[in-house]
């Protein structure tokens, strides 16, 4: 049987560098260092500290080959330099350059996957980027607007949310049958193609309490989510039917499902991020590649104090790699 060779490095951008993200590469590298997966960091090596010691690499061919030694870098450079806990919009061309370079090196197959460092939303919209965040950003250097689809993962639950960043009062007027549809599919051949999970079961959460209480609290359940339920049923899925949003989480209803398909936002992230922020991913699912992100912000606020915990971004790491792997296998 002819072997595989591994996987190529994983590619992490820089993010904002007033942020907590340059700091989290020094930790996560010693973390990894001795066992891998190996990265490479596309960010500016001023930002490392003194005491770290890293290549300048000019491919990801050679990352891994001094990975247990020293830190890979493929240098993006500041045109100003950065001061931790400081944003500054002058930083916006390096943080979108690393983007994009991350992004081309995974669609290029050098790189296995691409894990992104925060960024601030802010900081890019004051010098003029036009998109609503990272993940739009990706699917549009894809050549795949409108396929993205957040989940996040942590190690108790995995949760996608049909509607995301709008109002409550939005999310209620967005949500619609051929929408729950369109996310539910993404969900389901990510779980068979990336997480290996042949026949994914899927808990689907109601709109309102009681999922509605046959009626008597919300006729959405029957009117727009049952419908979409039948139509993902002809995938090679188990769906359930909408489910009461207060006790799907318990411990004993988290063992039936592989999935959580929430309706919005917080009904989705406040489970999670109460069983386990620490540990906790985000994964863009339906793009052409592998990407990640632990978490977390920029956290500006205690940037540079010595506080950071790369917990959320060795998760990250870990699970780009996994994902990965299943996916050259598929």
């Amino acid at each position: 049987m002819t072997t595989r060779p591994p996987l190529p490095p994983i590619a992490i951008t820089m993010g904002d560098p007033a942020g907590i993200g340059p700091e989290l590469i020094a930790p996560l590298w010693q973390s990894l260092r001795q066992s891998g997966p190996g990265f490479i960091w596309l960010g500016d090596p001023r930002l490392l500290p003194a005491n770290v010691p890293h290549e300048i690499v000019a491919s990801p061919d050679a990352a891994l080959s001094c990975f247990a030694s020293r830190l890979p870098v493929m240098p993006v450079r500041l045109q100003e330099s950065a001061e931790a806990g400081r944003p500054d919009p002058r930083h916006a061309p390096a943080i979108i350059a690393s983007i994009e370079r991350a992004t081309h090196l995974t669609r290029e197959g050098k790189v296995a996957a691409i894990v992104t460092s925060p960024i601030s939303k802010h900081v890019l919209k004051d010098a003029g980027f036009n998109f609503p965040g990272h993940t739009e950003y990706l699917a549009h250097l894809c050549d795949e607007p409108g396929a993205e689809v957040m989940m996040l993962v942590s190690p108790h639950l995995r949760v996608v949310p049909v509607t995301i960043h709008v109002s409550l009062r939005d999310a209620i007027a967005q949500l619609n049958t051929p929408l729950i549809v369109k996310i539910g599919t993404t969900l389901i051949t990510s779980l068979q193609r990336d997480f290996n999970i042949r026949t994914p079961r899927i808990a689907v959460a109601g709109l309102n309490p009681h999922a509605g209480e046959a009626g008597y609290m919300g006729d959405e359940e029957a009117r727009i989510i049952a419908p979409a339920i039948t139509a993902l049923r002809h995938l090679n899925a188990e769906i359930s039917d909408p489910l009461p949003p207060d006790t799907m989480f318990t411990p004993q209803m988290r063992e039936t499902y592989d999935a959580a398909l929430c309706m919005y936002h917080d009904q989705a992230l406040i489970p999670l991020k109460t069983l386990d922020m620490t540990h906790g991913v985000n994964v863009t699912l339906g793009l052409p590649i592998v990407r990640t992100s632990p978490d977390h912000g920029t956290a500006f606020d205690i940037a540079g104090r010595g506080m950071a915990n790369e917990s959320s971004m060795l998760e990250a790491v870990r699970l780009a790699h996994k994902l990965a792997a299943h996916r050259r296998r598929a």
